[in-house]
């Protein structure tokens, strides 16, 4: 039996080992669960500045001070405050600071205790049990306890009769056994090397019906306000009491909803927000009067294309594409140079299962890309539709690099520009699109991340299908040989890379400026905007 210990450690200032230069031929898969999609960060100019503010920080923090509202902003309307029905990045990083799991993680990716103090591994894999913390309530005053884990579990599992919501749980979860209020057991189907991550979900309070518009959660601080196309506003919780550390200094949160970057720099400036994501290209005007957290984000944007539809279901005009596509020109144009090339649907970040030998394997080459859409029948090229949300300028200013590259070889790309709600309904939901350009935000397991190409997958909006693939995914799945298991990984990265499934282009650096009053900003391998870190100095 194993208790409770860090299960994976993803190092964020990972950087690619060397390796070969080629591509092999080796063939590979992996898989993902609930799938979050998000901006590809904003990155920063300089890692100096990031150390003076950091520096500036800590002396800064010396005197800060309880209370006070801070003023965040986020770039995209909630899809709904509703854990359980939430896809979007955007709003499970603020929802986060309301709703809780069994486990939690750190900045270094570890996790860590939360709802639940300890817990065990069957030997044969296929039982996790947890003993849960006591004296723990819920925003409205219930006591927390092992009915309101089983409610979650089944409810997104389908274990109570309805569809599931949880496609990933469907599959694994045979049973949820409580016995007693304060232990609770998690039955597998069939053994699950990535399962723990799964401990990380918000559980929420059984039988509680509102939280898509009164959510309720046992985190650090409960919801007050939501304002369409406006805010979210939270409060601190006083009684809570789960993590220690997370326990809130300050007393109030806006997350304002500002789709549009310039509008969240002027508000920045105005004194109007606190803390906000801003472009590389304006730190270098910033870092004087503000402070700049900067850091990678486990990230992959990339441009996905719709594999079941012509001419992108043939994988020469797949290859083609990513020849044609300079992802060093898009680094260096779009977000100043701050992001880290990537050649497959993994970040360097997650150091131990990232397939070091898939470098550099579509480096530009205009000509073979004219020679692959030749041999494919559209030697006089065609003309194509790229699908962005309009409010992330990253994927907006990638498109138009993109389609003036790959003009270069005939290709003629328009650029349709699409509201967020919109695109989750349309591209992500129903798979209606050509290409798009998107940012996948990072796991804390890589099968969280690759399942996204399993045919199986309910939201594999790629349209790809490879049973080699979902072979190899459903293998690294449930192996326990970890060795085993990195090597699946690199193969189903392979896989991708060889068939061309996507354009996958760079794990962006995040950058926020926050005001010289903020401190304790944290840079979590997963989108997380933690308030319980924020002080306010005098």
């Amino acid at each position: 039996m194993r208790g409770l210990k860090k299960l994976m450690v993803f190092t964020l200032a990972a950087v690619i080992a060397a390796s070969a230069a080629g591509c092999g031929s080796s063939q590979g898969k992996a898989e993902a669960d609930n799938t979050t999609v998000t901006e590809a960060g904003q990155t920063g100019e300089s890692a100096a500045a990031e150390a003076d503010s950091q520096n500036a920080g800590a002396e800064a923090e010396k005197t800060s001070a309880a209370g006070g509202t801070v003023k965040v902003s986020v770039g995209s309307e909630p899809d709904n405050l509703d854990p359980m029905l939430s896809s979007a990045t955007d709003t499970s990083a603020i929802m986060m600071n309301v709703f809780e799991g069994l486990l939690g993680f750190n900045e270094k990716g570890e996790f860590i205790p939360a709802l639940s103090e300890t817990y065990d591994i069957s030997e044969d894999g296929l039982t996790y049990s947890f003993k849960l913390k006591q004296g723990i309530k819920f925003h409205d005053g219930a006591d927390f306890t092992s009915k309101d884990v089983k409610y979650t579990y089944e409810k997104l599992a389908g274990l109570n009769g309805e569809a599931p919501l949880n496609e990933t749980l469907n599959q694994l979860l045979a049973s949820v056994e409580t016995p007693d209020d304060y232990s609770v057991n998690l039955i597998l189907k069939e053994k699950n090397a990535g399962f723990l991550s799964k401990a990380t979900i918000s559980i929420v309070e059984k039988d509680y019906t509102q939280n898509s518009t009164k959510p309720v959660g046992t985190g650090p601080f409960k919801f007050v306000e939501y304002i369409q196309g406006q805010k979210v506003i939270l409060e601190k919780y006083p009684e809570y009491s789960t993590i220690k550390e997370r326990m809130p200094v300050i007393d109030k949160v806006e997350f304002k909803i500002m789709t549009d970057a310039n509008a969240r720099l002027m508000g920045l400036k105005s004194g109007d927000l606190d803390i906000t994501s801003v472009d590389a290209k304006n730190v270098e005007a910033l870092k004087n009067d503000y402070n700049i957290v900067q850091g990678p984000q486990n990230m992959v944007q990339l441009m996905a294309l719709n594999n079941s539809v012509e001419p992108f279901n043939d994988v020469k005009v797949r290859q083609a594409i990513n020849y044609a596509v300079n992802k060093e020109e898009i680094i260096n144009t779009v977000v100043n140079g701050n992001g880290t090339k990537v050649d497959s649907f993994l970040s360097p970040s997650m150091s131990t299962y990232f397939n070091t030998d898939l470098k550099n394997c579509y480096d530009t080459d205009i000509e073979k890309a004219k020679t692959l859409l030749k041999e494919a029948g559209y030697e006089n090229g065609f003309k194509m539709t790229i699908t962005v949300p309009s409010n992330y300028q990253t994927h907006v200013d990638t498109a138009q690099v993109i389609k003036n590259q790959l003009s270069k070889i005939g290709i003629e790309a328009d650029i349709q520009l699409i509201e967020w709600a919109q695109w989750l309904d349309t591209v992500y939901g129903k798979a209606n699109y050509e290409a798009t350009i998107i940012g996948h935000s990072g796991k804390l397991d890589p099968n969280d991340f690759l399942n996204r190409f399993d045919s199986a997958y309910d939201k594999n909006y790629f349209k790809f299908s490879d049973p080699q693939y979902d072979e190899l995914i459903h293998q690294a799945a449930v192996s326990t040989d970890e060795a085993k298991r990195v090597e699946l990984f690199k193969e189903c990265q392979q896989l991708l890379v060889d068939q061309a499934a996507a354009v996958y282009i760079q794990d962006p650096d995040v950058i926020y400026a926050t005001s010289k009053s903020v401190q304790g900003m944290k840079n979590y391998p997963v989108t997380f905007l933690d308030m319980s870190s924020i002080s306010l100095t005098k």
